[in-house]
């Protein structure tokens, strides 16, 4: 993503040549600093007999999924928690037999069963599976002006189920789009009127980011405590979701500590101070996109490649002269490190550490026979800068692009494309060469993703930054106003969304891995960029985040 910026102020500037008048950002400083290195002491290793514990509950759970009747609501609702208490990737292939079997008597269920709960819970688990079961047993529940009927009118649970199963609709799919429309007012409206605590505040984190845009760690840290509190919770699954939240975490602690010893040697505080400093941040992303244990390398590499990647946009957006850029993208293109000697010491300094993390890659990857990945990683960041190049040329012409020249490139320097293609480069999932070649080519999938991110930075950022927007085109080649932009580019990230729900269901385009990471990046998007750009400010609601999955234990 393009890690929006404040307003950039021109001012004379201490790196570099001092007699050159350069822009200049007040970003905040690093707020987590050396926390995860200093607290390492207190991160306490994970136990032999908390190990045995989450092994032995394991089996259980396992045993429930089998014992329970195969398409019983118990069954339904057994998965539904396992998922959003955050650890069905240890039931993959249970949860794969049971979901099939369901879809297969999917025809018979949705005439016999007319109750709404079940009906979007069960509709909700197949669309997420990947199975494209039509929609139209809904239709009874809506009337000709897209209302709810009055039968299910104060049916709270049930309507909070079909918002939830409404959000992975389709273009097209009108039915789910009157129903989401219509739940989504009514779920408002009701929440003053319920004494029902525990659901008022579902329905609000509900209304806020539904199930299918949630990131998995802090959907999970939130439900824990919404399962806790509901009496009909399975103890033994509520046991092994707190305990494999706070054994992660602690993995997660580990891999941060050693992160933050990385970035205590770049010094980019000192060395590269016009640029955001946002290590932990980083981190948080790419946690977003896979927090399994065993993407513990992917992580480590992710992060540093997406530090790089935002230290390379306040570079080219806030720092850098025309000329100096000019010269470190022709560096960067080459990508050889005997070129740098003509750059100014900044420009050196950041592109021996960002040739350093692809060097990694590079001994990472050729550990599991993946070098060949690496090359598609670096001609995305290549590509990632040329894209930049082009931002920054036209800032310092003073060029104003036309809305489809500004798409073309802005879909790039959103960075999706860039951090999808390394993030599937470090993974140890067999990504075939074929396979990333389809990824390079923009893909419907991909192409969706990117405009959802662009145009969700572009709206989080409108009236912060001093360079053309999306919103700023579109007012000016249709001369609306700044509330109709508004509606119309939301319609399209809407839009999006259905474009990408349905590259998500069968017959998929790709393999899950690859539909895994696609999904949660844009996930990651929701998160930071909604109504406010909460990478760049992470003071707030970031630093909430990051403390509720990362810090505090359940």
């Amino acid at each position: 993503m393009e890690f929006p910026a404040s307003v950039a102020s021109l001012s004379a500037n201490t790196v570099g040549s001092n007699d050159v008048l350069r822009r200049s950002v007040a970003y905040h400083p690093n707020i987590w600093g050396d926390f995860f290195l200093a607290h390492t002491s207190e991160f306490m290793e994970i136990s032999i007999a908390e190990k045995e514990e989450h092994e032995w509950l394991k089996e259980e759970i396992k045993k429930l999924l089998v014992q329970t009747e195969y398409d019983s609501i118990l069954k339904l609702e057994l998965i539904d928690s396992i998922q959003r208490l955050g650890v069905s990737y240890h039931f993959e292939k249970e949860i794969d037999r049971i979901l099939r079997y369901v879809h297969q008597t999917y025809p018979i269920y949705e005439t016999e069963n007319k109750d709404l709960r079940m009906l979007a819970l069960r509709f909700r688990l197949l669309r997420q599976h990947g199975f494209h079961v039509p929609c139209d047993v809904f239709s009874e529940f809506i009337d000709a002006e897209g209302n709810l009927m009055e039968s299910i009118a104060y049916d709270i649970q049930g309507i909070l189920s079909l918002y939830e199963a409404s959000n992975y609709g389709v273009l097209g799919e009108e039915i789910l789009d009157k129903a989401l429309d219509s739940c989504s007012s009514h779920l408002e409206s009701l929440i003053t009127d319920t004494n029902d605590d525990r659901l008022s505040r579902q329905v609000k984190e509900a209304l806020k980011i539904p199930i299918s845009k949630t990131l998995t760690r802090l959907g999970a840290r939130k439900f824990i405590s919404m399962y806790k509190e509901d009496d009909s919770h399975n103890e033994k699954l509520l046991k092994f979701a707190m305990l494999d939240f706070n054994m992660v975490q602690r993995l997660h602690q580990n891999e941060l500590s050693h992160l933050t010893s990385w970035w205590k040697e770049l010094d980019f505080a000192n060395k590269l101070p016009f640029a955001r400093d946002r290590l932990v941040e980083c981190y948080f992303w790419i946690m977003g996109v896979y927090f399994e244990p065993r993407h513990e390398i992917a992580r480590k590499i992710l992060t540093k490649v997406i530090y790089m990647a935002s230290v390379l946009d306040d570079t080219y957006d806030v720092y850098g002269t025309l000329d100096e850029l000019i010269l470190f993208t022709s560096v960067v293109r080459r990508w050889d490190i005997s070129g740098i000697d003509e750059l100014p010491t900044y420009m050196r300094i950041y592109l021996r550490a960002l040739f350093d993390v692809y060097v990694e890659m590079e001994e990472e990857m050729g550990k599991i026979g993946k070098s060949y990945a690496v090359e598609y990683a670096k001609e995305e960041m290549k590509r990632l800068a040329e894209v930049y190049f082009q931002e920054a040329q036209w800032f310092f012409s003073k060029y104003k692009p036309t809305m489809q020249e500004y798409m073309k490139v802005a879909l790039l320097s959103s960075g999706y494309m860039m951090m999808t293609i390394n993030s599937l480069a470090v993974i140890e999932d067999p990504i075939t060469k074929k396979e990333f070649d389809w990824v390079v080519s923009e893909p419907p999938i991909l192409k969706s993703s990117s405009i959802i991110t662009r145009l969700m930075d572009d709206l989080a950022g409108y009236g912060s930054e001093d360079k053309y927007s999306a919103v700023h085109l579109y007012m000016n080649e249709k001369g609306v106003s700044e509330e109709e932009a508004f509606q119309e580019l939301r319609k399209q990230v809407k839009n999006s969304w259905k474009n990408r729900n349905k590259e998500c269901l069968e017959p998929r385009s790709a393999s899950v891995p690859i539909l895994t990471t696609v999904v949660n990046f844009t996930r990651v998007v929701v998160v930071l960029y909604t109504d406010e750009d909460a990478y760049g400010n992470s003071k707030n609601k970031t630093k909430d985040m990051i403390k509720s999955i990362l810090v505090d234990p359940v």
